[in-house]
């Protein structure tokens, strides 16, 4: 059999950092074609490739790698690795494995889009994709994927008949031993397969890591990763702090990094979590359901937040000529029976205003609930601006608009979580919880109510219930999110945190370096912990430096050490102008000291700060902090100066060391001591040399001694004071 029809490629370089260059052919093109909005297709096809080229590539070669693909919530994730998955199957990947969700209906909702994005039921394409659902290890299964992997090593075969195929799995260990098994079976020996892990900081990683032991979830994926000699392992999520903070030797701890970039109609924490917070609401602490605060009816907020979000459905239904959808989100808390409550309030609110609606127009009970939704127009008018049809051509409609809206309660309350069929109706108001907290797609969200605190604190359990951002700039005016106080701090202090983290990933994914050199730290408030503390091997170090003083401990290092810190330092200081610091004339020499001031921070940090080698692990985590903090302030201002002391320069000062090569007392103190009333008159203390407003760099030079002997002379230490204002929380990890 021969094949006349010419193959479409287009050819692209290897970006930075990668193994191989990805062509983009027949099956990327027409998805990119079918699928992705024309103006992002360039985009979207360029980062496939990008995520790609890092792994393996399909020449079957013993290889495994692992990589990090981070976006925002609810950031177009999936279209991601659609594209990634097709522009595999171009270039020859036999298998493709995708890991969907811990949950039935996230597995089925994945199942479905794949199925529908790739055009796997479309009768008139070519058969390009073989499906499987949780498969096993059954002989008609084992039989079919060898005929298609045999396909691919008959050189007779022509290309329109070699097969992907294409698995989806519920990230459950049962099912995934299955698939160990089947691949077993199989064989997949130079088979070159792409595993794509959705929602990978979620059930993926080793739970009992600290008591030495694997998870099932976790032994089984390392199971079916042992079947594959030859694959690429990409995780997918928009809170990847877990899979950083994993051990560096963990099959899942990522070698490189890709940054998402979501497109223009994107929203996300900076819309929603600005300085304004027009889309913001405050749940007041007796509408929010306690122990101590239990409620015997709906609060008021809910009812605000209902009126809204029913007015939003009218002006929908008026203006969209019944396409699309738009829904409510309703997430009290983790718990099914709250669930039923809020269910129950909703339901009964919603049948108590169509009886309404139904009455005559003069209808006192009519008119006052009318009144009721005029105030929530008012409110929506403050944003969608002129859009929004006038309040009375749109009062006619709202028994129309509550015919189209149907509440559901969405949890497993019932054995299963209930599918939601978005083409039955326009509006939908979904009551529950977990099943709505991560990979769960909310059809045209537009108003989210949510009482519940941010529990424990686990930093990426908090952003996964961010289900409100996604691609809505069309109708953010329409848009509201109701909070209790707490959970609005949390959401306003992430959005910090994720710009860092995604920055510094930025960083290490334009440069190409592998993410094994990533310094583990990052901005993170003392609100939070980054993830589940049982899937980290080692601590992690939180830390944040408010008028104090950062000075390493451990000072004795190896003779090469303290050379390199004599150079950065020697080197810094050569190009600068030091003067005679000002005091008491009966100062001693130690205490004479010189100053330069008004140093640019950032020439300091890069040349100085940077450059010394910190050895205590302790010590080189503090450094990682104060680092991240001085990063930030320059964030904030690149004209941040800082002051400079060379400490006793004229002098050597000794300090005794422990066996440990700790420093027993870096600073000098007060003098005189005594009497009391004159302590600190002639030397203040070292502590006190500083500018009191701006960052300060001390430079001690040290002979360090033990049992009275020296051990190592002219042994520079750093100390840096970091004022009130630049505080900020961090947190940073170690590997021991």
């Amino acid at each position: 059999m021969t094949n006349d029809n010419p193959i479409i490629v287009e050819p692209v370089v290897a970006p930075a950092g990668g193994r191989w260059a990805p062509l983009a052919g027949p099956e990327t093109l027409d998805f990119l074609a079918t699928v992705v909005p024309e103006a992002s297709r360039d985009d979207v096809r360029d980062t496939a490739v990008s995520i790609l080229a890092k792994g393996v590539p399909p020449t079957g070669e013993f290889r495994q790698e692992t990589g990090l693909v981070v976006g925002y919530v609810q950031s177009g994730k999936t279209m991601s690795f659609e594209t990634v998955a097709a522009l595999a199957r171009d270039n020859a990947f036999q298998i493709v494995i995708v890991v969907a969700g811990i949950a039935n209906p996230l597995l089925d909702q994945s199942t479905g889009r794949l199925r529908r994005d790739l055009r796997l039921d479309e009768p008139d394409r070519v058969r390009r994709w073989i499906q499987f659902q949780n498969p096993s290890a059954d002989d008609a299964t084992v039989q079919a994927i060898r005929d298609v992997l045999d396909d691919w090593r008959d050189p007779g075969t022509p290309e329109e008949y070699k097969k992907t195929v294409l698995v989806t799995i519920l990230k459950n260990h049962r099912r995934l031993q299955n698939l160990a098994d089947l691949i077993r079976a199989v064989g997949a020996e130079g088979v070159p397969v792409l595993i794509i892990d959705d929602e990978a900081d979620q059930a993926s990683l080793n739970t009992e890591v600290a008591q030495g032991q694997e998870s099932t979830t976790y032994r089984c994926l390392m199971a079916l990763r042992q079947a594959l000699p030859s694959h690429t392992y990409l995780q997918y999520t928009a809170t990847p702090q877990a899979p950083l903070l994993v051990s560096i030797i963990d099959s899942l701890s990522p070698n490189f990094v890709q940054v998402l970039e979501p497109g223009e109609a994107y929203v996300g924490g900076r819309e929603f979590f600005a300085d304004n917070q027009t889309y913001v609401r405050v749940i007041p602490p007796q509408d929010v359901p306690t122990n101590a605060n239990p409620l015997s009816e709906p609060p008021e907020s809910l009812l605000d937040a209902l009126r809204v979000f029913m007015v939003g459905v009218t002006a929908g239904i008026s203006q969209g000529r019944n396409t699309g959808n738009r829904s409510m989100l309703v997430h009290p808390s983790h718990r099914t029976a709250q669930h039923q409550e809020y269910y129950n309030w909703v339901r009964d609110i919603f049948d108590d205003w169509k009886r309404t609606l139904n009455l005559p127009d003069n209808d006192p009970d009519k008119q006052e609930l009318i009144e009721d939704f005029r105030g929530a127009y008012d409110d929506l008018a403050q944003s969608v601006g002129d859009p929004l049809p006038d309040f009375d051509e749109l009062v006619p409609s709202l028994r129309f608009a509550f015919r189209n809206t149907r509440v559901l309660e969405v949890n497993a309350r019932g054995g299963r979580t209930p599918p939601v069929d978005w083409r039955s109706a326009y509006g939908w108001i979904l009551v529950g919880g977990q099943a709505m907290d991560r990979g769960f797609t909310v059809e045209g969200l537009t108003v989210t109510y949510m009482p519940r605190g941010i529990g424990v604190g686990n930093a990426d359990t908090v952003q996964q219930r961010a289900r409100f951002f996604g691609y809505k700039r069309s109708y953010l005016g329409y848009c509201r999110v109701y909070l209790e106080q707490g959970t609005l701090r949390a959401f306003q202090k992430y959005v910090e945190h994720e710009e860092d983290v995604r920055g510094q990933l930025e960083e290490f994914q334009d440069n190409g370096h592998p993410l094994n050199d990533w310094k583990r730290a990052f901005v993170l408030d003392t609100a939070f912990r980054p993830c589940r503390h049982h899937v980290l091997e080692f601590d992690y170090m939180r830390g944040r430096f408010s008028n104090d003083w950062v000075a390493p401990r451990v000072v004795l290092a190896s003779d090469a050490v303290v050379q390199a810190n004599r150079e950065a330092v020697a080197g810094f200081i050569q190009g600068l102008a030091f003067e005679e610091d000002s005091g008491h004339p009966d100062r001693t020499d130690a205490q004479h000291h010189h100053i330069c001031r008004d140093i640019p921070l950032r020439a300091a940090i890069e040349q100085l700060l940077v450059t010394m080698r910190i050895t205590g692990t302790t010590d080189s985590q503090r450094n990682t902090g104060v680092l991240l903090q001085l990063s930030k302030a320059l964030e904030d201002d690149p004209d941040e100066l800082c002051t400079i002391y060379r400490i006793s320069p004229a002098t050597r000062r000794r300090r005794g060391i422990d066996e440990n090569g700790e420093v027993t007392n870096l600073f000098q103190g007060e003098a005189p001591v005594h009497p009391r009333e004159r302590r600190g008159e002639v030397y203040p203390g070292d502590r006190a040399i500083r500018d009191d407003d701006n960052v300060t760099i001390q430079i001690h030079t040290l002979d360090l001694t033990r049992d009275e002997q020296v051990v190592a002379e002219n042994v520079p230490v750093l100390a840096v004071w970091v004022p009130a204002r630049l505080a900020r929380a961090w947190i940073s990890q170690d590997e021991q």
